[in-house]
């Protein structure tokens, strides 16, 4: 019915050292959502610069506070596109925007950040409808 283990753990024991650095699941989980939720900033900042909105400004900001609280402070790298983008590419970074979004909500369920769930849910109904046909006719 129940056999002892044989081999020896590969988890670390309660007072033991190691020579390599181990981080809790939390922390891992922090370094997840502030990679997505950067990602999803840096190509935020790409569609702003090909389609400039006080909208996306907000989500921008928002963005890079979540970042930053994820990160202890350390602001995220932003983004600057020179060149403008032609509107088949526009609709790409919505959708690739869309899939990062995506990903941060997963995350952000997981480790119950609320702040930071809702924030991704929001941003993938913006992208979502920025690609819909409807829109695309506005751009």
């Amino acid at each position: 019915m129940y056999e002892p283990i044989r081999t020896k753990s590969v988890h670390r024991m309660a007072g033991t050292t190691s020579d390599f650095p181990h981080r809790s699941r939390e922390e891992e989980l922090d370094i997840q959502l502030a990679g997505h939720l950067a990602a999803l900033l840096a190509v935020t900042d790409e569609i702003r610069a090909a389609a400039p909105s006080g909208e996306l400004d907000t989500a921008a900001e928002r963005l890079a506070a979540q970042v930053a609280r994820l990160r202890d402070g350390a602001a995220p790298v932003r983004s600057s596109v020179a060149d403008a983008l032609r509107e088949p590419q526009l609709i790409s970074l919505h959708q690739r925007a869309h899939a990062l979004a995506g990903r941060a909500l997963v995350v952000a369920a997981s480790r119950a950040d609320t702040a930071a769930a809702i924030l991704s849910a929001e941003r993938m109904d913006a992208h979502a409808s920025a690609t819909a046909p409807q829109s695309l006719a506005a751009h």
